[in-house]
């Protein structure tokens, strides 16, 4: 699949394409990114792409003709269609059955916004999806593109160490991940020795499987009722699970 990405900042996503476990993702070409930076496609000697906004207020409005130009070379260069998304405050919040569709598709052009926003004739000929962070306010698009990219690259075949470490990720299922431990079996603390539960030492597949999805129903009943409202209406909670959530005292169940 391939992401073109229309920035005033490619400099900013460089370092991500090329550390970490993701990074094999993108080396590999299973998820080719290419960019199209703004100024290259500006007017004038200083390669204006902002100008005030019609009707006053603070700030600066991008410029329609430097991304009509952009996106115009954006296409050409691919050869097939591809959505074109822009990340806004206005848009879906991304989720991981999202990135789990993109996972397999085609790509898109990922449209990076600056300043108080762009203007929106352009928005209205050629977004196709807007998509959000969540309810605050960032200064570009560029941080939201490095997240859905990140997401997307990490379910790419054999970006992983172990092809099922994706699918016990919070949301996954639905609900938020159970907790996790390492070395040593018991952690010296300022509080006393802390141990590593009992049963993940036991060796018992049922029992620690069981354990995980309880501590996973527990934390995603205290902290995300909301995912544990949407799980039971899409019949992913089993009867084992509903036991399991009644039994919780009131105050940790949060609604449930």
């Amino acid at each position: 699949m391939r992401f073109d990405v229309i920035t005033l900042f490619p400099e900013l996503f460089a370092p991500f394409l090329v550390q970490g476990v993701t990074r094999r993702a993108f080396e590999s070409g299973q998820v080719d990114v290419q960019f199209w930076p703004l100024r290259d496609y500006a007017d004038g000697n200083y390669r204006r792409v902002d100008d005030r906004p019609f009707g006053g207020g603070p700030g600066m409005v991008m410029l329609a003709e430097p991304l009509e130009r952009a996106l115009a070379a954006a296409r050409a260069a691919r050869g097939v269609p591809a959505p074109v998304i822009h990340f806004s405050p206005t848009g879906r919040r991304i989720d991981q059955a999202l990135l789990r569709d993109m996972a397999t598709g085609p790509g898109a052009v990922l449209l990076c916004g600056r300043y108080e926003g762009i203007d929106q004739r352009f928005l209205d000929r050629h977004v196709d999806l807007e998509l959000s962070l969540g309810d605050f306010v960032l200064s570009g698009g560029e941080l939201p593109a490095l997240a859905l990219l990140d997401g997307i690259a990490r379910l790419q075949d054999g970006v992983l160490s172990d092809a099922r470490s994706h699918q016990q990720d919070s949301f996954e299922d639905g609900l938020l991940d159970c907790p996790h431990y390492s070395r040593p079996e018991v952690l010296d603390s300022a509080d006393g020795p802390l141990p590593v539960p009992p049963v993940l030492l036991s060796g018992h597949h049922a029992d620690i499987a069981r354990w995980r999805r309880e501590r996973s129903l527990e934390l995603t009943a205290r902290r995300r009722p909301d995912l544990i409202a949407a799980a039971r209406a899409a019949g992913r909670l089993s009867k084992a699970d509903e036991r399991f959530l009644a039994q919780m005292p009131p105050g940790d169940s949060a609604g449930i």
